[in-house]
């Protein structure tokens, strides 16, 4: 049985790839920064208390172009509302005696890459893994951005695009174990994949945010997997060392 610390550093080793895409992404995105007025200090902290590159980008934009606060939350919510999703679906896999604040940990620390380490884990998400892996990935994001403000376009483009391909990687082993297990699993991936490349291009909907887009996709497809092939429900077992969640 594993010990919280031994699920923790778990979490940070399988989050080192995510990390070094975060990186490379982020110091891309400092570079947008420092053209919007930003400086280092000010891109790491607004990395580290939202770390959303959309909902970053749009920020730093707004900023430059004098938006007003209630147009800045307004745009961040519709840009981010896809989280509220993933946090739906964490719930439901967390142990039912999980404390408060670990609960705020998980919910504050989801990502697109972060949510999809933690759900392809069997059983129930323990806390602690979640809270290790953003504990690694969130500084490297952060220090990416104040470093693209700093060093600006010092390193080639070519070199950052690279680094990032980590973040495509690390998909890869989410979804391929359990689309080999599950042909469901595998069939919905590949509709999944159509279907966000059709709604990037066709009309009305291309028009709408990622993140918007995202979110109609999850449920419609969801949905239609859920009525077609609906699973038994069954006893799940609860996280190694979840005696100790309480400390």
């Amino acid at each position: 049985m594993q010990s919280n610390r031994e699920v923790f550093v778990q979490g940070m080793r399988d989050a080192f790839p995510i990390g070094v895409g975060y990186f490379a992404v982020a110091f891309s995105l400092g570079i947008t920064a420092r053209d919007c007025g930003f400086n280092a200090f000010q891109g790491f902290l607004s990395s580290y208390t939202s770390y959303a590159s959309a909902g970053q980008y749009i920020g730093y934009t707004l900023f430059a172009a004098n938006a007003t606060l209630a147009q800045l939350f307004i745009m961040m919510v519709i840009t981010n509302l896809r989280y509220l999703l993933m946090g739906f679906a964490l719930n439901q896999r967390i142990p039912a005696g999980t404390p408060l604040r670990h609960r705020i940990m998980i919910g504050w620390s989801i990502t697109d890459e972060l949510f999809g380490l933690n759900i392809s884990r069997p059983g129930y998400i323990h806390p602690y893994y979640g809270i290790g892996a953003w504990f690694l990935a969130c500084p490297m994001w952060s220090v990416g951005t104040a470093l693209g403000i700093v060093m600006g376009n010092l390193l080639p483009l070519r070199i950052v695009s690279c680094l990032s391909v980590a973040l495509f990687g690390m998909f890869l082993a989410v979804i391929i174990p359990p689309a080999r297990k599950d042909k469901v699993v595998a069939v919905c991936i590949l509709i999944s994949f159509a279907a966000s490349y059709i709604a990037s291009t066709a009309p009305v909907i291309s028009d709408l945010s990622s993140g918007n887009r995202t979110i109609i996709l999850t449920v419609a497809i969801s949905a239609v997997a859920a009525i077609l092939f609906p699973r038994r429900t069954k006893v799940v077992e609860e996280p190694e060392g979840g005696e100790e969640l309480a400390g």
